[in-house]
């Protein structure tokens, strides 16, 4: 696995654990030799890190759509930017990238572009391994609604089985290594 695509907040959140996490992950993706993708950004979560990839020497690539970027928002010492049209754009190429996806705590923006590639896993667009960082238990009411739409009918147990879920990054990262090997990703 070279690549792991994060998504996260352009905001820091309301408690300083969650930059302490987004460090935590830069060191395991370093540890590991694994190059962050994510959205460019310099701002919250996302600016966090960027830099702690870069201050470790890991390679970070940042996918920004123009509008963004034009926002004084982009990342500019990154070791690759692309600038895309748009945020389906974004998606796509990140997607490309990547050969896992952890999502970190983040908006509505986060939840979306994990929804997207547990979707396109679905649909076998991708088979490709996904994390969630579960910082201070951040994903735990999400996982008992998934749970909930399990137990209704709407969700097949495999699909829940195939996100992983662990507050420890560098045990996250040897998981998703682990599927990626499994799975053929």
């Amino acid at each position: 696995m070279k690549s792991i695509a994060v998504y996260c907040g352009a905001s820091p959140g309301a408690r300083p654990l969650y930059a302490e996490a987004a460090r935590e992950l830069a060191r395991a993706l370093v540890e590991h030799n694994i190059g962050l993708v994510y959205g460019g950004g310099k701002v919250g979560l996302m600016g966090v890190i960027a830099d702690e990839v870069l201050r470790l020497g890991g390679e970070a690539t940042g996918v920004i759509p123009r509008a963004l970027l034009e926002r004084e928002v982009g990342h500019t010492g990154l070791t690759r930017q692309f600038v895309v049209k748009d945020m389906h754009e974004r998606k796509a190429m990140m997607s490309e990238l990547a050969e896992g996806f952890i999502a970190m705590p983040g908006g509505m923006g986060t939840l979306e572009e994990l929804f997207e590639m547990v979707t396109w896993w679905q649909l076998g667009i991708h088979a490709k391994p996904i994390g969630l960082l579960n910082t201070d238990g951040f994903w735990d009411g999400l996982m008992g609604f998934c749970r909930h739409q399990q137990q209704e009918g709407f969700v097949r147990a495999e699909y829940l089985e195939m996100i992983r879920v662990d507050a420890d990054a560098d045990a996250l990262v040897q998981r998703l290594q682990d599927d990626a090997k499994a799975i053929g990703a």
